[in-house]
């Protein structure tokens, strides 16, 4: 085959002439901007002399063990020509960690995870130690961990804060191409880039980017530097420049496009208290996240975190009371919003009314002793459809509000309102806003398509000005990192996109409430189903049996001691520890049945203990109790409590096992002192070896011990047609 020249395309001038398109001039800005990241760093340094649990281990190297919580730790010395505030250290120990630097006899602490490998470093010589697991955020094991990187690194300040800003331009152009305003935001990018000065094709600079894909397509690469110095005076000035000039632009375009819409942004980690995980390793979940927000409140007074969950601060205060004290420190300043007056995120279907108010009570009593506040709004992003209960409930316990953003993922039926009254069974009303970021929920990012996203969807904007919107990462926890801070601050120059400031969750309703008040909102009356997740009602069976029978033995034992004590007993001592286990146990993914295997192990443990114990405690309420009655003439007395709030009949179980059923009915909240000597089965009972039989049905048991006949009196019917089971 013979191959001929191709002949020159006549137009093809005409074509470079041509003004590229929009899609095209925002791709070239992507293609810059990477560019741009390959200078971040000025010097780097690796971190080596690694232990694994006391024995050597070099970067790059598997793991040991992987067996329970396992210790890294290394030495590191910063140059002394760094700058200590752009020095970092850069690390993947191949699992989730919780990472301590010590330097100058200080200590501080960071959640280390996929979403956060990058921390700053307060001392030059610093000791480096990890708590780690090789497990992922979501539980998935790391099958073969290894300590894959660990580095210092002297950032490159303003490289850094310049390739960001140019990166949030490119998504907001992405998110606008179709708006006036995308070729003024392209224009500013580009002229940014033009005025930088730049090195270009040479040995440097071609080291800078030898590892990464455009350097695939260059025939014959020239000898690389593997520490290639980073820009110098003059070319970081210049980038410096670019970046005020750029955000200068920005503000001018704001002027002329000013922002539709409004965000408030409240920082949150989303941690399940179980679920793809046991709760042993949410303990370790919680101090991670919780040393991360702390971090990103030394670095930003204007951030604010919030964490619901009155159990995870009662687990802190005895896990790690330094880190619980730091906390308070930050509640008190106003940083910190603890939030949902709840002692869990629980289940809101399967849990007895008084189950949800023990929630309620528990946690409310918790942070208004704890952190002297009591809240009024329920925070329950993530559970699985509401009981229309909750808001008489909620308005009882003091709560007036409420959140959630699960019912945005119901299959077929959308409500209606996402912001609106939600009326309970009994008339009462709580305030309830719902956010839908369509691609992260609750563990949103703060980038310009959530905001935009979420604005867009927010249908309640005709009455009121603004959404909310969580950002961090969760379910897993590790929540907000460094970059959503440093984003939020870049945002508020930009045009068009909706205004976004951190903000209490607390805050935001109150202002809802002034809205309701003013222009009335939607009401939703009774429950609030959610279409999916369905089938865990009907999974675990063995949990959901002995959660009830829980609930059963706590407030059986209660109402016993308390009727004692109104026959002159003591006061009843508290059971409060026994609910807390109950009620963490309801939290809304182990009560339905969405967690694994070990969660249930745990379950069913700690609830058969709370069952013994309740059981325990009502014997001896019942003993209290018969202490208290007056003596009379009977000889052989049958003292039977009824501990609920409708009148019963007489049905209780003997010590030996056999049942006894009369026609005496005991009272609400009551008392019945009876004459066994006199006591008569109800309904013409009769019973042996091979009949059972009352007024309704008479059985008759073959030898086999099958049924032979069911027949039903009042109709005079035989049920069988042959033999029964």
């Amino acid at each position: 085959m013979q191959h001929r020249p191709v002949e020159p395309d006549p137009t093809a001038e005409w074509n470079a002439e041509m003004p590229l398109t929009l899609a095209q001039r925002l791709e070239r800005l992507k293609v810059r901007v990477a560019e741009l990241d390959y200078w971040r760093a000025r010097e780097t340094v690796p971190v080596g002399g690694w232990t694994f649990e006391g024995r050597p281990i070099a970067v790059g190297d598997a793991w040991p063990s992987r067996e329970g919580v396992l210790h890294l730790a290394a030495k590191a010395e910063v140059p002394a020509h760094w700058p200590l505030d752009e020095a970092r250290l850069t690390l993947n120990v191949g699992g989730e960690s919780l990472l301590s630097l010590t330097a100058g006899g200080r200590t501080i602490r960071y959640g280390l995870d996929p979403y956060h490998e990058e921390f700053p470093l307060h001392g030059r010589s610093v000791v480096i130690e990890t708590e780690s697991v090789p497990r992922l955020p979501f539980g998935e094991p790391v099958r073969d961990p290894r300590l894959n990187r660990a580095s210092l690194v002297w950032v490159d300040g303003e490289v850094h804060r310049l390739a960001l800003l140019l990166r949030q331009v490119a998504e907001t152009v992405e998110l606008l191409l179709d708006h006036e305003v995308a070729p003024h935001l392209l224009t500013a990018a580009e002229e940014t880039l033009r005025a930088l000065d730049w090195p270009s094709a040479t040995r440097d600079y071609i080291s800078r980017f030898a590892d990464h894909t455009q350097s695939r397509s260059i025939w014959q690469l020239p000898p690389l530097d593997a520490n290639p110095p980073g820009l110098n005076q003059a070319e970081r000035a210049s980038v410096a420049e670019g970046h005020a000039r750029l955000t200068a632009e920005l503000q001018r375009l704001r002027e002329a496009y000013p922002p539709q819409g409004e965000v408030a942004l409240t920082g949150h980690a989303h941690i399940d208290l179980a679920w793809l995980w046991p709760y042993a390793e949410t303990r370790r979940k919680m101090r991670r996240t919780f040393h991360t927000a702390l971090s990103l409140m030394e670095k930003s007074p204007a951030f604010i975190f919030n964490q619901s969950t009155a159990q995870y601060y009662a687990q802190m205060e005895a896990d790690d009371p330094a880190l619980f004290a730091a906390i308070g420190d930050r509640v008190r300043a106003g940083a910190w919003e603890t939030l949902g007056g709840m002692w869990v995120e629980p289940d809101t279907n399967m849990p007895t009314g008084e189950s949800l108010a023990r929630q309620v009570l528990y946690g409310q009593r918790y942070f208004e002793r704890t952190f002297g506040v009591r809240h009024r709004v329920c925070w329950l992003p993530d559970c699985f459809g509401f009981s229309a209960a909750l808001p008489q409930i909620l308005r009882l316990g003091g709560i007036d509000s409420f959140f959630t953003i699960k019912v945005n993922w119901s299959e077929t039926n959308k409500m209606p309102a996402d912001l609106f009254w939600w009326e309970g069974l009994d008339g009462s009303r709580v305030l309830a806003h719902t956010f839908n970021n369509p691609r992260y929920g609750y563990n949103g990012q703060v980038t310009p398509s959530n905001l935009l996203h979420t604005w867009r969807n927010f249908r309640g904007k005709v009455a009121h000005p603004a959404t909310l919107l969580a950002v961090g990462y969760g379910d897993g926890g590790g929540g907000v990192t460094p970059e959503f801070v440093e984003r939020e601050v870049q945002l508020r120059d930009f045009p068009v996109l909706p205004a976004a400031r951190w903000g209490r969750v607390h805050d935001f309703f109150e202002r809802a409430h002034g809205t309701a008040a003013e222009t009335g909102l939607p009401v939703w009356q009774g429950e609030i189903y959610l279409e999916l997740h369905r089938a865990t009602l009907t999974t675990q069976s063995g949990v959901k049996r002995k959660h009830r029978e829980a609930e059963r033995a706590l407030i059986t034992a209660e109402t016993v001691a308390s009727l004692a004590h109104l026959l002159g007993a003591g006061a009843p001592q508290s059971l409060e520890p026994l609910w807390r286990v109950v009620l963490k146990n309801e939290f809304h993914d182990i009560l339905p049945g969405s967690s694994i295997r070990e969660v249930y192990e745990d379950a069913e443990r700690e609830l058969g203990e709370v069952i013994d114990a309740g059981r325990a405690a009502q014997g001896e309420a019942l003993k209290t109790l018969v202490a208290r009655l007056p003596r009379g003439a009977l000889t052989d007395a049958l003292v039977v409590v009824n501990p609920s709030l409708s009148e019963r009949p007489l049905r209780v179980t003997l010590a030996g096992g056999s049942t006894l059923a009369t026609a005496d009915r005991v009272p609400a909240l009551g008392i019945a002192v009876l004459d066994k000597a006199a006591l008569r089965p109800s309904g013409g009972l009769t019973a042996s070896a091979s009949h059972l039989e009352n007024d309704l049905l008479r059985v008759e048991i073959g030898p086999d011990g099958t049924i032979a006949s069911l027949f039903h009196k009042p109709e005079g019917r035989e049920a069988l047609a042959g033999r029964g089971n």
